[in-house]
């Protein structure tokens, strides 16, 4: 009976730890790194990123912060989608006019703690939910190339695709650099691999790699 009423005992404290997580996650922009039946997966991704958790905290509020500020810029013209990795911030999909480009960057440019845009806004109608799907799979398939590699560590690199476009975002060596658009080249239906990665020496990797300890 004591053992029953131990193992009870723990579960509950259990429970009420992933909770307090999950609550303390939702304050933070939305942020839930744990979550009930997911709190090892969550967990193992917030200690393989190369970012720090409060850098990987400031980018979700960054992307959600953007939902509002473009809309506050060019209300509903337009397709935009935002990813922001290490405060840098990657803008895609479509505008009708150039003018509607320019505010949709100077918007987020004033968002606070964005260190940088990359802007990559196509000036043309917005493609259809057939190719936004063909882009999903598309991302589904890079990414589970890249667990496959026995030389890249996956979590290191962020995959966002735009008709057809692939880009990969992260804190990378060059060797890492190369070897991710290389293997996203060989997926087949893939237009073009953009790098947009922050490139890491060798003994700056080896740092992060301690501070993570």
């Amino acid at each position: 009976m004591n053992a029953e009423r131990t193992a009870r005992s723990s579960a509950l404290r259990a429970t009420r730890t992933i909770t307090v997580a999950v609550l303390v996650a939702a304050t933070l922009g939305g942020c839930v790194a744990l979550a009930v039946g997911g709190a090892a997966v969550g967990t193992a991704l917030v200690l393989t990123d190369r970012r720090t958790t409060g850098v990987q905290v400031e980018d979700q509020s960054i992307e959600l912060k953007s939902r509002t500020r473009i809309r506050e810029a060019i209300a509903d013209r337009g397709r935009v989608n935002t990813t922001s990795f290490n405060r840098m911030v990657l803008i895609t999909g479509e505008v009708p006019t150039e003018a509607d480009r320019v505010a949709v960057e100077q918007a987020i440019a004033r968002i606070e703690n964005v260190r940088s845009t990359v802007n990559d806004l196509a000036v043309m109608e917005s493609i259809s939910i057939g190719q936004r799907s063909s882009d999903t799979i598309l991302t589904s398939k890079v990414k589970a190339t890249f667990v496959d590699a026995k030389d890249l560590q996956s979590q290191a690199v962020k995959v966002v695709t735009e008709r057809g476009t692939v880009y990969l975002l992260g804190r990378v060596t060059e060797r890492e650099a190369t070897r991710a658009a290389e293997l996203a080249r060989s997926i087949s239906g893939v237009q073009k691999v953009v790098r947009v990665f922050e490139v890491l020496t060798e003994a700056e990797l080896a740092t992060l790699g301690d501070q993570k300890k």
